[in-house]
């Protein structure tokens, strides 16, 4: 008899399977993955004679079944309650005592010194004894419960980032009456990677050395690397995302305020922001229900008392992120408005990386900033409206315009290349900014490699930087309030960034 039950059963949870997969709504785009999923091929005659087609259908109907998220969500969480092992780690957690130890560093010689390219020592006391999980891609994930956090692990070393030296150097070449500036961004796992995954989590600091050390005497490097060393026990990192925390770019950017000696406030000259229950790129990348069940709040900063005006110019861009249009400027809001839960807080600033911004400010110095940037640098110019009487913001992916007449038409006086040590450490990246000086205006730029994009990490390779686009449902209903002319507000109707 208890045979026959288990048949039954069997047969009916087949069968179950057999109605939702065959009959009800595919699934078109994963929000645990962030990506768009294979579409049903379109039929020809040769694509079914090649195979093709079949292929296609296949693809289709592995990648696009019902519910792809809840069941992958499901299987997260059987997996984690299990305590499977994963990558021959062990993935019990548990927690450092000493969590709340201050860390240690050796300073440079002489750290505010222009000329100093020796960025200073850092000794972890924070995670150094957490138990560690290695998940694909080179991914480390500590913690446990609310304190979990999620690490990029780096596997470059000291020979890395020529091409980055070659083309910083060469914009101090173009453009000698211009202070050109050096931030090599470090990623978290520089500061929290703990003994037990440091075999592939290799030390950012040799190579930002290596980087600053090849840098042409003229070229000015900011050292973030101390910076941020010395205020590792606060929020300066995203733990559920692959960015900094809005607080690390405040400190870097007081860090290169000082260096360009420029007027700089502190936080009491903002308001905070928050957005709660924020589960950012991490969770996708690693596919651990524990970084979904650890949301933390996303805390940003607004100036308050400094006029500014925000005039954009989008881009359109392709699933492998190459140009395929540009729209007319256009008057927008440098902070968008995310609800709480949205995944894609860190877009606040800007809206994203597909556009030119500009950014006229009540301060009135003389000096114009342009960053040329990753998603990292996105952080950065809220900060800096009270040093520059303008900034203008520019992604390495996105530019169809002769940096030359560029930066002669807006009188720049000031650039900045802000980017994490991947991109720095990234030869296509490079290559993107030296051919903004030599390309036609106007003219759409040669399509990547499907491949380009990626980071090396500790074993495989890693996306970093992939467009975002917020879904409609993640902003604020209500109306973003954009600045005017004079630094006021208006109010317009929401528009997606």
């Amino acid at each position: 008899m208890s045979n026959k039950i288990y048949i039954v059963i069997t047969a009916l949870l087949f069968l179950g399977f057999v109605i939702v997969f065959d009959t009800f709504p595919r699934t078109t785009y994963s929000r645990l993955e962030r990506r768009d999923l294979a579409s049903f091929p379109v039929f020809s005659w040769e694509a079914l004679k090649d195979g093709s087609f079949t292929r296609g259908v296949s693809s289709w109907f592995s990648d696009s079944e019902p519910y792809r998220d809840e069941l992958m969500g499901f299987s997260m969480n059987i997996k984690d309650m299990l305590a499977l092992k994963t990558g021959g780690t062990t993935v019990k957690f548990h927690a450092a005592e000493n969590m709340n130890k201050q860390t240690k560093k050796v300073e440079s010689a002489d750290p505010e010194s222009e000329a100093n390219r020796e960025v200073g020592e850092y000794e972890n006391h924070l995670t150094t004894d957490q138990k560690a999980k290695i998940l694909h891609a080179g991914i480390v994930v500590i913690g446990e419960g609310d304190n979990v956090r999620a690490l990029m692990a780096f596997g470059g070393g000291t020979k890395g980032g020529v091409g980055y030296v070659e083309g910083v150097n060469r914009y101090k070449d173009e453009f000698p009456d211009v202070n050109v500036y050096s931030m090599v961004i470090p990623l978290s796992s520089e500061y929290y990677c703990p003994d037990e995954a440091k075999s592939i989590c290799h030390p950012q600091r040799p190579t930002i050395n290596s980087i600053y050390s090849r840098l042409d005497p003229a070229v000015i490097a900011v050292d973030v690397y101390t910076t941020l060393g010395e205020h590792a026990a606060e929020d300066i990192y995203l733990r559920t995302d692959h960015h900094w925390a809005p607080l690390g770019a405040f400190y870097a950017a007081r860090k290169f305020a000082k260096v360009a000696k420029v007027p700089f406030k502190a936080l009491d000259a903002y308001e905070r922001r928050v957005v709660h229950n924020f589960v950012g790129t991490m969770y996708a990348y690693s596919k651990d229900a524990a970084i979904k069940n650890a949301p933390e709040d996303f805390v940003y900063y607004v100036p308050k008392d400094v006029e500014y005006s925000t005039v954009y110019t989008d881009y359109t861009v392709d699933e492998d992120w190459n140009v395929i249009g540009e729209g007319k400027p256009h008057k927008g809001s440098f902070f968008a408005k995310f609800r709480d839960g949205s995944s894609k807080a860190y877009m606040t600033f800007m809206g994203g990386d597909a556009k030119i911004t500009q950014v006229k400010t009540s301060t009135k110095n003389g000096r114009r900033l342009l960053i040329l940037k990753d998603s990292y640098g996105n952080a950065l110019p809220g900060y800096l409206f009270y040093s520059f009487e303008e900034i203008h913001v520019i992604d390495f992916r996105c530019f169809i315009h002769n940096m030359r007449d560029y930066v002669r038409e807006h009188e720049i006086t000031d650039i900045l290349f802000a980017t994490n040590i991947f991109n720095a450490y990234a030869p296509h990246v490079a290559r993107s900014f030296v051919r903004f000086l030599t390309q036609e205006n106007g003219k759409l730029p040669p399509k990547k490699r499907h491949d380009e994009g990626k980071a090396v990490s500790g074993h495989e390779t890693l996306p970093v930087d992939a467009p975002d686009i917020p879904e409609p449902e993640e902003l604020l209903a209500a109306p973003v309030s954009t600045e005017g002319e004079d630094g006021g507000e208006q109010e317009m109707p929401e528009q997606l960034p």
